[in-house]
């Protein structure tokens, strides 16, 4: 149930192991916030160690053999690549801060991918403004097209035999991958806040500064996709009229990237984007049993963090959806939001 990036990739990995399944979404596939514009797919600063980051740093490596399996069977491109980020650094703290951070990153990224500091200007007209002159740049980040993601996953469910409905009877064993409107249900079936909405605005503009990595700067994330666009994003609305309409606030959003990447003014806007993301109370992703359901589970709270943490989870609820096999972390079980 839920057509969303959650509920496509757990019927992928179903579907991949044998289950006949059917996805149940009314308004189809990549409909709410899995059919945006951004698709940064990017890890916590390696500090503070803590589960959630482990969770994530397994699913971001897993990401680039998810999505090439996705488009072997779709025949279509995710737009998937491991590219990187840049983040500015502000002054001589942040740089002292961001060159500790080197060989935390080398110790708990297991050498996978580094956190290093460089000169802006090897970057050339794709850096940033950073007063420092300098630069963090990772090598774990990538970027997902969002909507050509989810017509490849929605490909290679098709070939595996998976079929689509916009409506029907939950049969068999239930996976409720609902988005926000799920844990508004379920806030107002315990009576008490489990997860909401959080409205976010992005855009998407003509430029092809070829392949770059991410930006990340002012909280403002700024993506090169391989098809000559660059999606900038998002906005933050806990509160909010209208879920689906860009407004003054994306406004603001476009004025503030101007200033923060110049060499972006001019670029054409080729469309704008407007949607709700589910936050579970806890930030984390909610996975588990549904309570007081038998053969029900639970695959929510996404929040900014859908097609990052999607491969992982996949794996982790089709274990326990066919096979009874219960590995979801305690901090990301169904109960820790109730």
């Amino acid at each position: 149930m839920g057509a969303g990036i959650f509920g496509l990739s757990v019927a992928y990995e179903c579907a991949r192991r044998g289950a006949a399944v059917r996805v149940i979404d009314p308004r189809g596939p990549g409909a709410g916030s899995s059919g945006g514009l951004v698709g940064a797919l990017a890890p916590h600063t390696p500090e503070r160690w803590e589960l959630k980051k482990e969770f994530q740093l397994d699913s971001l490596l897993m990401a680039a053999d998810f999505w090439a399996g996705v488009d072997h069977l779709s025949g279509l491109t995710c737009g998937y690549g491991r590219v990187g980020r840049l983040q500015p650094i502000a002054d001589e703290r942040g740089l002292a801060l961001a060159r500790e951070r080197i060989a935390q990153a080398d110790e708990l990224w297991r050498g996978q991918a580094s956190w290093d500091v460089r000169p802006a200007a090897e970057f050339g007209n794709w850096a940033p403004k950073s007063t420092s002159g300098y630069l963090v740049h990772d090598t774990l980040s990538a970027r997902m097209d969002p909507r050509r993601a989810g017509a490849s996953i929605v490909g290679a469910l098709k070939r595996l035999g998976v079929t689509f409905a916009t409506d029907g009877p939950a049969q068999g064993r239930v996976v409720w991958a609902t988005g926000f409107e799920g844990l508004l249900e379920m806030s107002a079936q315990y009576g008490r806040e489990v997860g909401n909405g959080v409205k976010g605005q992005s855009i998407s503009l003509q430029y092809d500064p070829g392949e770059v990595p991410q930006v990340f700067v002012g909280g403002i994330h700024f993506i090169a996709h391989d098809n000559g666009t660059v999606a900038i994003g998002s906005t933050s609305e806990r509160y909010y009229d209208d879920p689906t309409s860009t407004d003054e606030l994306l406004d603001d959003l476009y004025t503030r990237a101007m200033a923060a990447m110049p060499q972006l003014v001019g670029a054409p806007v080729l469309s704008k984007w407007a949607g709700v993301r589910p936050r579970a109370k806890t930030r984390a992703p909610m996975l588990g049993g549904y309570p007081g359901r038998q053969g029900h589970f639970i695959v929510n709270g996404g929040f900014k963090i859908g097609f990052g943490m999607a491969p992982k989870i996949a794996v982790i609820m089709a274990d326990l959806v066919l096979d009874g096999v219960d590995n979801i972390p305690d901090e990301f079980r169904v109960e820790a939001s109730l």
